[in-house]
C-alpha cells in the first residue's frame, strides 16, 4: 500500500497506523504524525502494548510500518494469521518521501 492510501485510509477512519519499529529509532528519525507507536518486539512478546490496542481496533484495517517494510510485512503476516486486516505501507522514508506529515514521539497523534 502506497503511504499515500494509506493516508487517506486512516483520515476516513477505515485504518489506523502503526508505527513497529523500536522508541530509539522513533526518537532518531521522528513518526507519521497520525501513527500509533507499537513495536514489533512487543508483538512477538508479551503484548503489554498491544493488547488493549488491538482489543480497541479489531475492526478497522491495521496498517504497518518501519524503517524498510520488512518488520511491518513480518507484524502484518503475524496479525493476518489472528484474524486481522493488515495491510504494509513500507518504510518510515516512503511516508517523509510522500510529503504526508510526520512528529516527534513524545507529541500526541493527529
Amino acid at each position: 500500500m502506497t503511504p499515500a492510501e494509506a493516508a487517506k485510509r486512516v483520515a476516513d477512519g477505515k485504518a489506523v497506523l502503526i508505527d513497529v519499529r523500536e522508541p530509539d529509532e522513533w526518537t532518531a528519525t521522528g513518526i507519521a504524525a497520525p501513527a500509533a507507536l507499537l513495536p514489533l518486539s512487543d508483538l512477538k512478546g508479551d503484548r503489554k502494548q498491544w493488547k488493549a490496542f488491538l482489543e480497541k481496533n479489531r475492526g478497522k484495517e491495521l496498517v504497518l510500518y518501519c524503517r524498510s517494510g520488512h518488520r511491518a510485512g513480518v507484524a502484518a503476516k503475524l496479525l493476518a494469521k489472528e484474524g486481522f486486516r493488515t495491510a504494509n505501507a513500507g518504510g518510515f522514508s516512503d511516508w517523509k518521501a510522500a510529503g504526508l506529515p510526520v512528529r516527534k514521539p513524545e507529541e500526541p497523534a493527529r
